[in-house]
């Protein structure tokens, strides 16, 4: 077998460049900030929903919650609420029920989960 005139970059080097950020153009996750993304984000100074990292997610949700969502979404809209898009307030509302579900017992998600 003949030798091998290009020699492929050894992608696990510690120098040089990184592959996930040269592809991704996103620095790995090692570097970004840990931010939690909470329901008063922008009323706590915390970077803006803009400016943190995220991930696609995606999640079986009954037809009916789904457009209920789509509903109070395109409602807040109309309303002149500066909501950007779906996921602002899907993060909104992810926060808020996770902040409950820190409460304990008194937590009202919670309570909704025991009873089905």
């Amino acid at each position: 077998m003949a030798p091998r005139k290009r020699k492929t970059p050894d992608l696990f080097h510690e120098d040089g460049f990184d592959p996930v950020e040269t592809a991704t153009g996103y620095a790995p996750s090692a570097s970004r900030p840990k931010t939690p993304l909470s329901s008063g984000a922008a009323v706590k100074g915390e970077p803006s929903a803009a400016t943190v990292a995220k991930k696609k997610a995606g999640f079986y949700l009954s037809v009916e919650l789904l457009n209920r969502f789509t509903l109070k979404f395109h409602e807040l809209k109309l309303a002149g609420v500066p909501i950007e898009n779906k996921s602002t307030l899907l993060e909104a509302a992810l926060g808020f029920a996770l902040d409950d579900i820190d409460k304990g017992k008194g937590s009202r998600v919670l309570k909704q989960l025991i009873k089905h």
